[in-house]
């Protein structure tokens, strides 16, 4: 890589990398599963979110490019706790790059479904990279998708990705997923690792109520 494109990728990453606080995306992802899950025949079908064992949302995954493309987001990670309610959410930031002739730009939510412990253990690696550390593929969409298709019966994550209101496949192939420790000691006023997170009895911050009621109204497994 040259240094001038070594130049305009830090530029393009530098103002990838502004973003709200915490708190101000926490409920950015609750606007965003409340949105995907209402769309008529075009959410996340209920019975694979009931099913999944962790859940991962990152809400407007920003792609830019000129010379240098850049992917940039930060969301949250929500595990299954015993008693089959939700954890309390861990910060996660997506970081990715490549290299080519690019103009343009575009903004996705995405969300990851983790359907077993296998895909738990490897997305609760320091770093995760998409594509490559996991059995991953798309996920069905609408009410009606039927929770045993060959990608729920073999994935390790199902993922999701919506531009615009459209469902449509986002390369995040190599993009990495890693824990942001900055955002998670903004949230517990402590320096605090994702899996004691999201796998231990980390009291439910105000700030992600919204977020966990909209997961409850969609995935209840009780009843």
């Amino acid at each position: 890589m040259r240094i001038s494109q070594l130049a305009l990728f830090g530029l393009s990453a530098g103002l990838l990398f502004g973003a709200p606080d915490a708190r101000e995306r926490l409920d950015a992802a609750a606007d965003t599963m409340t949105e995907i899950m209402s769309a008529p025949d075009k959410g996340i079908p209920q019975d694979l979110l009931r099913k999944a064992e962790c859940l991962v949302v990152v809400p407007g995954v920003k792609k830019a490019a000129f010379i240098v493309g850049a992917k940039y987001g930060k969301g949250f990670m929500l595990c299954r706790r015993a008693g089959g309610g939700w954890s309390a959410p861990a910060a996660v930031r997506v970081e990715g790059g490549s290299v080519g002739f690019q103009i343009g730009g575009s903004e996705t939510d995405v969300v990851f479904l983790v359907m077993n412990q296998g895909g738990v253990k490897k997305l609760l690696q320091s770093k995760f990279t998409i594509g490559a550390d996991a059995n991953a593929a798309l996920g069905p969409v609408g009410r009606d998708s039927s929770a045993e298709t060959d990608a729920q019966m073999h994935a390790e994550i199902l993922t999701y990705s919506r531009s615009r209101g459209i469902f449509a496949g986002v390369s995040l192939q190599g993009a990495t997923l890693r824990p942001d420790e900055d955002w998670n000691k903004e949230l517990y006023s402590k320096p605090i690792s994702n899996r004691d997170i999201v796998l231990g009895d980390t009291p439910i911050p105000d700030s992600a109520t919204r977020l966990i009621n909209v997961l409850n109204k969609y995935s209840s497994r009780k009843g």
